[in-house]
């Protein structure tokens, strides 16, 4: 998406998941915060709505996710308290803008890191049941385990974007934005 494409900082939009096999899966309502050199950036207030089929939730807290440009993943930064995870990174397929919202394929694995620093691959079980039930492709299944192992690497690392510092900024803009 070009710069001129982009929404407005403060635009509200709803960040679209969905299955490999199209299926609907969670919806965020956030704001768009701005874009930098990591990729672009949204944001959820606390008290905003995420839901899926069967399950809705309100932020308990504010977050902040980056949409880097490769498409590969989505990295949720929460503040703590009240959330009981700092980092949330959901491993994804096509995560990109359809006119004006965001959206991807949620691939079932995922990198945490917890407010106390331990940090895991997370939902391994999900992967391996949704990688044969709905096909992933061979060369999809060895990316997605690949960049699970380097993010994990790189949240351990704390390297940016993956760090603190690089998210501070943006929960600034966030609570800006609603005030």
């Amino acid at each position: 998406m070009s710069d001129a494409d982009r929404p407005r900082p403060g635009t509200r939009l709803t960040f679209r998941w969905r299955k490999w096999d199209g299926s609907p899966h969670w919806e965020h309502d956030c704001l768009f915060l701005g874009s930098d050199d990591w990729g672009d950036w949204v944001g959820q207030p606390a008290g905003w709505r995420s839901h899926r089929p069967g399950r809705e939730i309100t932020a308990a807290g504010p977050n902040v996710t980056l949409i880097p440009p490769s498409g590969e993943y989505a990295l949720t930064f929460n503040q703590a308290p009240p959330a009981d995870y700092r980092v949330y990174i959901d491993l994804a397929w096509d995560v990109h803008w359809t006119g004006t919202e965001p959206g991807g394929i949620d691939m079932d694995l995922d990198v945490i890191r917890d407010v106390h620093g331990r940090i895991w691959i997370d939902d391994e079980d999900e992967w391996d049941e949704h990688r044969i039930a709905q096909g992933y492709p061979l060369d999809v299944v060895a990316r997605l385990e690949q960049l699970a192992t380097e993010l994990k690497g790189r949240v351990e690392a704390s390297a940016p974007p993956f760090d603190d510092a690089t998210a501070a900024p943006w929960f600034d803009r966030l609570a800006a934005l609603r005030r």
